[in-house]
């Protein structure tokens, strides 16, 4: 059922100066902008950048007023580039028509949600899923400490398992011009990968290094982002199903957010409990509609869990924003390296199960 009964498989990460994670922090930036001045805003926001343009568009009705082209400068000035962006937004009142099943706490779409838990790593997770994260978010950290001078914000990190060993490692990372392919290779293999692999990983894994040969154009120079196209690097690496909706720039009375947020609560507690080595949790809901359509829940054996999770766990969606306290301005830590496995986020919390 899960991805652990084929031991074969990829995922991948993002650094936080990818096109389009820099769209997801933008969008999330301003929804924590909105809710710091009026915690039940609500927040529909899309960013779309490229080649020295960023356009902001979408929903929002809040009591506050923030200025986007202020905090998207600020955004991609933290992340590493240049100020140099002709930033235009577009944003106008949430539907009456969306607002009317709002109001009454029903959900603001329709969909399906998952949650997954593990105890396969400490952050309950997959093991490809957390390297993969870390390996990005040490370009990051080695790039701002000035530990490798010519690192650029832009890359991506990529790992292969295979029968459950992992077997590649590929990280293409965004470089000054004038650094020759093999330096790149050497410091990366050395300062980025080895401190993150054991010993025995070391001795047979495949390292590559941008295949390429190089890597100096990036970011919005070399391409387009956009705000919510990398929802399996948000999730489960694609190992776990991905209800389709993306997370960033939505307030939590979209369940697209708060209920996958919630599914993997309710997941990680349960692996938490002892009722399985893995969990997989999934709802359904109808826009304007309080009460899920469906909530389901199953370990690795295929056990249903539903029953324990409906005991102990409202899904509607007011109360899921008041159990997690998704009404705080906490989403831009969130949008990049994952939505999940971080500390200090409420839907990360190990709760007492009945």
């Amino acid at each position: 059922m899960f991805y652990k009964h084929n031991n074969n498989y990829t995922v991948e990460s993002v650094t936080s100066g990818h096109p389009d994670k820099v769209c997801d922090q933008i969008s999330d930036a301003i929804l924590d902008a909105y809710l710091t001045l009026d915690p039940k805003s609500r927040v529909a926001v899309e960013t779309f950048g490229g080649h020295g343009t960023l356009l902001i568009g979408g929903e929002v009705t809040s009591k506050g007023n923030v200025d986007y082209v202020e905090i998207a400068k600020k955004v991609y000035r933290d992340i590493g580039y240049p100020d140099q962006l002709k930033i235009s937004a577009n944003i106008v009142k949430q539907s009456p028509d969306i607002a009317m099943g709002v109001d009454t706490g029903g959900a603001g779409d329709q969909g399906i949600m998952y949650g997954y838990a593990s105890d396969e790593t400490p952050e309950m997770l997959p093991k490809g899923v957390v390297l993969a994260h870390k390996l990005a978010k040490r370009l990051q950290e080695m790039r701002e400490k000035g530990k490798i001078k010519w690192l650029r914000p832009d890359g991506k990190t990529q790992v292969t398992f295979k029968d459950g060993k992992l077997e590649t490692v590929l990280v293409s990372t965004q470089h000054t011009k004038g650094v020759k392919l093999d330096e790149v290779k050497k410091v990366i293999t050395e300062k980025i990968i080895w401190p993150l692999l054991s010993k025995d990983e070391k001795k047979n894994v495949k390292i590559l290094v941008n295949p390429t040969g190089q890597f100096i154009q990036g970011g919005f120079e070399a391409d387009t982002g956009l705000t919510g196209r990398k929802i399996m690097v948000d999730t489960y690496g694609g190992l776990i199903p991905h209800g389709g909706g993306c997370f960033s720039g939505k307030d939590s009375t979209k369940v697209d957010r708060c209920a996958a947020y919630m599914c993997r609560y309710v997941a990680k507690n349960l692996v938490a409990a002892g009722f399985g080595k893995e969990a997989l949790v999934s709802v359904a809901y109808a826009i304007g509609m309080a009460e899920p359509l469906m909530i389901e829940a199953i370990n690795e054996k295929g056990e249903n869990l539903a029953e324990i999770v409906r005991k102990n766990f409202d899904f509607r969606p007011l109360s899921i924003i008041e159990r997690l306290g998704l009404r705080n301005p906490v989403f831009n830590q969130t949008a990049a390296y994952g939505h999940f496995g971080k500390k200090n986020l409420s839907w990360e919390k190990i709760d007492k199960i009945k």
